[in-house]
């Protein structure tokens, strides 16, 4: 299947090797298929049977991608109306019909993804969503070089990459 440019890939699990959409707007950023893996490469074992939150989720490709791995559930945090459209499209394709799209958290997570956009990375945001995350748990968290994330209280950094323009980091919860 032959991509389009507007369009981003699973990479992996049930789902890997298909494409789906991307909003529509400069408000999102995708982010890359490298990154991802990355990511994927170092939670694939922790990811099966889990709650996940995929905050600020643009296409909703990491939850996808935490879906296609054997996510139990999926919540997808989004505000945007053109990128909730898509999210629910992108579900669609996959017959994900149990999962949520939500402008808050609802509950409690085994994993967390939080990826907000890098003009205005909502740091309080990003931080109030510490608090969902069950003891042990994982937050993943992309970011821009400028400006640093908080440290935030209860998390330990198990993972600092970076990748271009974008820091990839992985808290485990104490």
């Amino acid at each position: 299947m032959k991509r389009n440019s507007t369009q981003v890939r699973i990479i992996s699990g049930q789902f890997g090797g298909q494409f789906i959409d991307t909003p529509k707007t400069s408000a999102t950023h995708p982010m890359g298929e490298r990154e991802r893996m990355a990511i994927f490469n170092t939670l694939r074992d922790e990811i099966s049977g889990r709650r996940v939150l995929d905050a600020f989720a643009g296409s909703g490709a990491i939850g996808i991608e935490a879906l296609s791995l054997g996510a139990a559930h999926v919540d997808f945090m989004e505000n945007h109306p053109k990128a909730i459209r898509t999210i629910k499209q992108n579900l669609a394709k996959f017959n994900q019909t149990d999962s949520i799209i939500l402008k808050t958290p609802d509950g409690e997570y085994g994993i967390i993804f939080a990826d907000p956009p890098y003009k205005n990375p909502q740091y309080d945001v990003v931080a109030g969503l510490i608090y969902y995350l069950v003891p042990g748990g994982y937050f993943v968290l992309s970011h821009p070089e400028t400006p640093e994330p908080p440290v935030f209280p209860y998390l330990e950094l198990i993972s600092d990459k970076k990748y271009a323009a974008c820091h990839i980091k992985i808290y485990r919860k104490k």
